[in-house]
């Protein structure tokens, strides 16, 4: 079995203080991104009046991008680190979904 690997960028220091340093408010900061986006999805999916969808859909866009531009902040730092995918497993999970597809009552590309 494979050890999984990181994927990270160089680390940049920061204070090892009680007080929050930056990257301790880019983590709290995307913790709340990722919380407003799944909230705002929740609204999406039930939204009955379409102006209102439009203007969920609008706020839901702008906080998603903010969400990734924090989390390319924080990996460009070396704050932010995600491991890499087996190939074999990577495989394994593409011909499972891709089966799925014969039991759609469409064609799917």
């Amino acid at each position: 079995m494979n050890q999984s690997q990181k994927i990270q960028n160089p680390e940049t220091n920061v204070p090892k203080t009680p007080q929050m340093n930056e990257r301790d408010f880019l983590n709290d900061q995307l913790t709340t991104e990722k919380y407003m986006t799944s909230s705002y999805n929740v609204a999406l999916n039930e939204a009955s009046n379409q102006n209102f969808y439009q203007d969920l859909a609008t706020i839901f866009k702008e906080t998603q991008d903010c969400q990734r531009n924090l989390y390319n902040l924080m990996f460009q730092n070396g704050w932010y680190a995600v491991e890499q995918a087996e190939q074999q497993k990577v495989q394994q999970t593409y011909q499972q979904f891709n089966g799925y597809k014969n039991q759609l009552p469409y064609n799917v590309q």
